[in-house]
């Protein structure tokens, strides 16, 4: 069985935006803005449902690693791979 592949994306996540969307990338980061508040995790699952949205693949492959309460969030998705990741964000 072939190992599953993980691959981390680091976001930098804008809450409380009129607008859900991802922004592209900054530097290292992708900007995402959410229009939930940061608020017993709303937020957090607004950014997983629009990744899981962007990317095509379940919300249950995708994870918060680190920042569940900070604005710099590591999030790993499994079973896509970086190029696709990349291809997929940078789209709009």
């Amino acid at each position: 069985m072939a190992a599953q592949i993980k691959t981390d994306i680091r976001i930098k996540l804008l809450p409380r935006s009129s607008k859900s969307q991802v922004m592209g990338k900054e530097g290292e980061f992708y900007k995402v803005k959410v229009n939930s508040p940061p608020v017993d995790g709303e937020a957090n699952k607004e950014l997983i449902f629009l990744i899981s949205k962007r990317l095509r693949i379940p919300k249950g492959s995708i994870e918060i690693i680190s920042g569940k309460t900070s604005r710099m969030k590591v999030v790993r998705v499994t079973g896509i791979d970086e190029k696709s990741v990349t291809r997929l964000m940078q789209a709009d």
